[in-house]
């Protein structure tokens, strides 16, 4: 049998195989070496292709699709440092838990190490920020290098899957010539078991009854406890969740990214102002818990963060139905490994109803006293970065996706998106907390979401302009508010500030970009915001309507810093009367 046979034979049992264990996007970046296998995934008929040419964008529009879905997406590159490229997308998705599938080709193993045009050393290249390696034989048509193309393929989607979720990197070494045979009208039907080779089947973690039963009987007798909820996927977990705060009268310190904020549960007893009332000295002392039961990943606000801290003292659980280790400051007392739906249900049914109701109302109290104070934001009457973020639970349409970008519009929405009823799916990469990728990250995610809103600064965009081809090349429609504050604005909130010598040059880094020169190079509508009627009206008049639509809000770092550091203030003056008073 021919080489061109063996090749066409290997990579469409592969490919078949990925298409049985439940992957049906691939992102394909164009290269020579990763042409067999590109040809072969565009003739299967249920795995959709899509091509961006730059392999940094393509990777971070795969993991897009993937946290939308919460399936894994592959993504094919060629040889050499278009695999390198892949590597911040891949971090990104170790750390943030997302499936992705890294399939890159190399040369084969006689061309490796001798000075052979790109080629690179790709054993092991992504290292420990992969779940699993491989470095794939190569192509032979046998039953068993069959067998063993079609069980690799099912191992690495099930590994992906696994929780915690993760990519894993498979890199296939081809000889050339690379042009597969196509014209077998059977080209994926497999002889051998034909509806897939092997299943896996992943299970939910779990903890004894025993365990549960005992940490019941701990809880019901300790009033002063608190739920805080980071990054959660699993849509059943807010019903479960909020079930669990009414039978302990904890309050839920609400992440905005936990999907607690907005939707149709139960949102009685959350709290959605602690990062602002959090930063004052009698509200942390008045609140002091005895006990913390934490779910998802660390809270994105530095207060609620100091706050744990500081009470070292309080039994601390974590619930991680990823089994990881979520626990930088070293606070837990116990780690439970457990589904955290599962457990807030198994907890449910053997919990003694709590009767006793004062610590969550004084938490209650403080949160509101925190949001009427904070209300008076709609004074404001410049376009402001809080304003913009204590308003969109209005400016966005119900069942909306909203992505933010990191740096500060990840903490104003944490400090300025209050509960809301229009079921906004919240999203973010808070795995690195990089800025690099957050277009085509949110380019993917609009993939599978019906309308998607994306707020990031200036830095933040230009750091991923390109990823707007993919909008061009797929006919995507996308939302973007350009906070354009003209540099970085979280440097102005941190030490370095009181700095000011080379701080603008260090630090503030202002661009001065006109970015509607390259918004319209893809197509795209760029409108300049004048003022809050302005934005509301256009984001209104294009709710509906197709394609790239940028609002440019421009702000200044200065008068940014001075507004929140003055809300801090006042809410804080506001919270010690309070406290003061009751005690």
């Amino acid at each position: 049998m021919n080489h061109q046979e063996s090749l066409t034979a290997y990579i469409a049992a592969f490919v078949s195989e990925l298409v049985f264990s439940g992957v049906n996007d691939v992102v394909v970046s164009p290269g020579s070496r990763s042409t067999p296998m590109a040809m072969v995934m565009a003739e299967h008929p249920e795995l959709h292709v899509h091509i961006h040419v730059d392999e940094r964008s393509a990777a971070f529009f795969a993991l897009g699709m993937a946290k939308a879905t919460n399936k894994p997406v592959a993504i094919l590159c060629t040889s050499g440092t278009a695999a390198a490229n892949y590597f911040p997308a891949i971090v990104e998705a170790r750390y943030s838990r997302v499936p992705l599938m890294v399939l890159t080709a190399d040369r084969p193993h006689e061309l490796r190490e001798v000075g052979a045009p790109q080629a690179i050393d790709q054993i092991h290249l992504y290292g420990q920020h992969v779940k699993w390696f491989a470095d794939m034989a190569l192509p032979e048509n046998n039953e068993e290098i069959i067998r063993y193309a079609r069980t690799f393929c099912a191992r690495a989607a099930a590994v992906a899957t696994q929780a915690p979720s993760g990519p894993v990197h498979l890199n296939f070494p081809f000889r050339e010539p690379l042009i597969p045979k196509l014209n077998d009208e059977h080209l994926f039907q497999q002889m051998e078991r034909p509806n897939g080779y092997v299943k896996v089947h992943n299970g939910e973690l779990s903890v004894s009854n025993e365990l549960v039963k005992e940490m019941a009987e701990k809880l019901n007798g300790i009033e002063k406890g608190i739920i805080v909820c980071g990054t959660m996927a699993d849509k059943q977990f807010a019903e479960a969740i909020t079930r669990l705060s009414n039978a302990l009268n904890y309050p839920i310190i609400a992440d905005p990214l936990s999907q607690l904020r907005s939707g149709s549960h139960e949102m009685e007893n959350i709290i959605d102002a602690y990062d602002t009332f959090l930063r004052n000295g009698d509200a942390k002392t008045y609140l002091k818990p005895d006990v913390v039961l934490r779910f998802g990943t660390m809270p994105v606000s530095k207060a609620l963060t100091i706050f744990l801290k500081e009470n070292h003292s309080a039994d601390q659980f974590v619930i991680d139905g990823g089994g990881g280790w979520r626990d930088p400051a070293a606070l837990s007392t116990n780690m439970i490994f457990c589904n955290e739906t599962l457990f807030c249900e198994k907890l449910i049914s053997v919990l003694e109803a709590s009767s006793s109701a004062a610590y969550l109302q004084d938490w209650k109290k403080i949160n509101r006293l925190s949001k009427e104070q904070m209300s008076s934001i709609h004074d404001i009457t410049e376009l402001s970065e809080g304003k913009l973020f204590y308003q969109l639970g209005d400016l966005l349409p119900e069942n909306a996706t909203l992505f933010v970008g990191n740096s500060m519009p990840i903490r104003d929405l944490d400090s300025f998106f209050f509960i809301n009823k229009n079921d906004i799916r919240v999203m973010a990469n808070r795995g690195a907390n990089g800025i690099d990728g957050t277009v085509s990250t949110a380019l993917g995610a609009a993939m599978y979401s019906k309308t998607l809103y994306l707020v990031l600064g200036d830095l933040t965009f230009f750091h991923d302009l390109n990823g707007l081809i993919a909008a061009k090349l797929y006919n995507l429609t996308i939302h973007i508010i350009l906070v354009n504050n003209n540099g970085g604005g979280i440097f102005s909130f941190l030490p370095q500030n009181e700095h000011p010598k080379h701080f603008e040059l260090l630090f503030g880094t202002p661009l001065n970009i006109e970015f509607e020169h390259a918004v319209r190079m893809f197509n795209g509508n760029f409108i300049k915001i004048k003022d809050w009627d302005h934005l509301s009206l256009e984001m209104r008049e294009n709710r509906d309507q197709p394609g790239i639509h940028v609002y440019e809000v421009e702000t200044q770092r200065d008068r940014n810093r001075d507004e929140h550091r003055e809300f801090w203030r006042s809410v804080s003056q506001e919270i010690s009367n309070f406290v003061n008073g009751e005690q």
